[in-house]
């Protein structure tokens, strides 16, 4: 893969549709880990455990494990709940096996009409595995499209890897098969094109900083700190989306921002924003299509 080094200084001016100023992407991580794997190594198990003795993969971790299965017992449902009141979307990701294991997350999402991009096939099988073996991940993303395919009825054309990591061969991969778009790459506050083998694809960027995982459990932030962080990120972005457009992610991820007393901050970080005429409420296709119409031509000259 081959992307442009352009500062967005050197940039020509992103819109939004009707003059929006920022693109308010807020993604539920419907994620589904093994609870052991045939190893005697450690089990990454997509972040740091909430206890930090790591057992081996073929020993089951119960903290850690149930920990994560909290978000598919209880918070998921507290968060849909909350968007349901609060009357906005989420746009999902998900790992392929959560179809079979939990199906009814993902249910729920299809529910509502919302957004489901594909998200690796088990969230504790990284591409990375597979960094310099194509045709192992090629198997991996095969396996994740078929599992969305069954379920949904159609291809997907998003993609976030788990754990964020994918490998120089990954876009190449999603462009053959077809894909709009790709998240891994998180160095912009603005959509572009990557360049593969195989064809463009746009880069919608996901976000590892402004994300309930760091925020919450890698910093030890508070609730009140939480939201006031989302809150400062989107007034920032707001204001400079005045002259150019911008993309907020907010990551959440049902066993960190569905416990019960944190998720009074995604609560007022939404009503918020709800009070500010133009943030678009959107999800990465729209913006990959708008991007790919209305704007990648000379927003980045020379890109693709």
């Amino acid at each position: 893969m081959e992307y442009n080094y352009v500062p967005i200084s050197e940039r020509g001016q992103l819109k939004w549709p009707d003059g929006k100023k920022v693109a308010l992407i807020l993604t539920f991580n419907l994620e589904t880990w093994d609870l052991t794997k045939d190893t005697d190594e450690p089990y990454y198990a997509g972040g740091p455990a909430v206890l930090p003795d790591i057992l081996p993969g073929n020993t089951p971790d119960f903290p850690n494990y149930t920990w994560r299965e909290y978000g598919q017992r209880v918070g998921i449902w507290r968060l849909y709940e909350l968007f349901d009141e609060l009357k906005v979307k989420a746009s999902c990701t998900t790992n392929a096996v959560t179809f079979e294991r939990r199906g009814a997350m993902v249910q729920a999402c299809l529910d509502r009409g919302w957004e489901l991009i594909t998200h690796n096939y088990e969230q504790g099988e990284l591409l990375t595995n597979f960094a310099h073996e194509p045709e192992k991940e090629q198997e991996v993303i095969s396996r994740s499209i078929s599992m969305f395919e069954e379920y949904v009825g159609r291809r997907p054309v998003g993609w976030l890897s788990s754990s964020l990591r994918g490998t120089l061969n990954t876009p190449a991969i999603l462009a053959k098969e077809g894909y709009k778009f790709y998240c891994d790459i998180m160095n912009d506050d603005q959509p572009f094109m990557i360049r593969t083998d195989n064809g463009p694809i746009v880069s919608v960027p996901y976000s590892n900083e402004i994300n309930d995982f760091t925020i919450i459990t890698r910093r030890g932030h508070t609730t009140d700190e939480y939201r006031d962080i989302l809150i400062e990120e989107l007034n920032v972005l707001y204001k400079e989306g005045a002259t150019q457009a911008r993309i907020m992610n907010v990551g959440l991820h049902p066993h960190v921002t569905g416990r019960a007393y944190r998720i009074r901050a995604i609560r007022e970080f939404i009503e918020y924003a709800k009070t500010l005429p133009d943030v678009w409420w959107t999800t990465r296709e729209e913006i990959a299509d708008w991007y790919l119409e209305h704007q990648q031509a000379h927003h980045i000259p020379g890109q693709i």
